[in-house]
């Protein structure tokens, strides 16, 4: 086994007992119109929360280099995030912008709605990819000035793992 994959693994039952203990509650399931749309992060609490959030310190963001190219390490305030998501820092041991776990939902209409709240906040898609073998769904999204964002929403368990990768044009507030 990976060991990447072994933290995952260790990672994901760890982070499921902390986010039953914090009182998530589940996204309600049913019809498509019962899944709550994303809204921008600037109106959820943890936006402005500077270890859920690098940028909203106001301390200068840094940059890493990925195979997917030069991203900053972290989004800034008001960037769009899935409500009802909580910080997953040590999900992955890849470089990303962001990455937050959703307890429960449909990959497929996350990504939908993320896509849709990316819109919103006057980012074009690019393309929206999947479902590809492992379940996981690629939006591509792009800004102005060659801003590129890639947002992969993948099942990990009971959870949905979301990522971020903000491109280096990207503006850093």
């Amino acid at each position: 086994m990976h060991p990447r994959s072994r933290r995952l693994t260790i990672a994901l039952p760890i982070l499921t007992l902390a986010l039953a203990a914090c009182g998530a509650t589940p996204a309600p399931t049913g019809t498509i119109g019962a899944t709550p749309s994303p809204t921008p992060a600037a109106t959820d609490a943890t936006a402005s929360d500077p270890a859920v959030n690098p940028s909203a310190s106001g301390a200068p963001m840094s940059q890493t280099n990925t195979e997917w190219g030069t991203i900053w390490d972290g989004v800034p305030a008001g960037f769009p995030r899935y409500p009802g998501s909580t910080a997953a820092d040590d999900a992955t041991g890849e470089p990303v912008s962001d990455v937050y776990a959703i307890p429960t939902g449909d990959p497929a209409r996350i990504a939908a709605d993320l896509q849709t709240a990316m819109e919103t906040a006057t980012y074009s898609t690019e393309g929206l990819s999947g479902p590809f073998e492992d379940g996981s769904y690629v939006l591509d999204s792009v800004g102005e000035g060659g801003c590129q964002i890639q947002t992969r929403v993948a099942p990990q368990g009971s959870l949905i793992l979301v990522t971020v990768l903000y491109g280096a044009d990207c503006p850093a507030t």
